[in-house]
């Protein structure tokens, strides 16, 4: 699967999930806009990362629409025919809400703490000092998420998830309304530069 963030506006993206043998998904307002990197990008890596298969990278690419996602209409598209993907989509989608709904509360937890832990270590003062407005609810975060959950995000894990977040960061800001990345999933190999959609 190829998942294309897009920057949309001065503060807005949209991501679209490129499924071979399935219908493309979009989200278009995206929540979680950020200069460095979008929430959802940040998903990307710490579910690919960590191995989660049914967090909202997951399932997408098991054909779902991770309940924020939908089937695009293309031009001159049958709009019967688009009525009956979404339906089918949206109902893959909803047993697979189900079925990931702890791997995706897992998901949170973890994005929001690799987030801390990337400003953290980061060597500009300026997201030093976001990660300290930051550290209290990290922490909270870190208590409910239990020991299991925890020993994945060992130093070596959050060293790779870091790098990778450093590598995407770079590209993402940069962007320029219009402009996009594409990142293969779940790999995390960037497919495409930054181009003009």
């Amino acid at each position: 699967m190829i998942v294309k963030f897009q920057r949309t506006g001065q503060r807005r993206y949209a991501v679209e999930a490129q499924r071979p043998g399935r219908p493309d998904v979009v989200m278009d307002p995206a929540p979680g806009y950020d200069r460095l990197i979008p929430h959802d990008m940040m998903h990307l890596v710490v579910e690919a990362e960590l191995g989660l298969t049914r967090g909202v990278f997951g399932q997408l690419a098991e054909g779902g629409d991770a309940g924020t996602f939908h089937v695009p209409m293309n031009s001159g598209e049958n709009s019967r025919k688009l009525a009956r993907v979404r339906k089918r989509v949206k109902g893959k989608g909803s047993k697979l809400l189900r079925a990931g709904r702890d791997e995706s509360q897992r998901s949170e937890r973890a994005t929001y703490i690799c987030w801390y832990e990337w400003l953290a270590r980061s060597s500009s003062s300026d997201r030093v000092e976001l990660s300290k407005a930051m550290a209290k609810q990290a922490k909270q975060v870190r208590d409910t998420a239990g020991d299991a959950e925890l020993q994945f995000l060992n130093e070596r894990k959050m060293d790779e998830i870091c790098k990778h977040l450093d590598q995407l960061s770079s590209h993402w800001s940069s962007l320029e309304v219009g402009q996009s990345i594409a990142v293969r999933w779940p790999d995390l190999s960037i497919v495409t530069a930054p181009n003009r959609s």
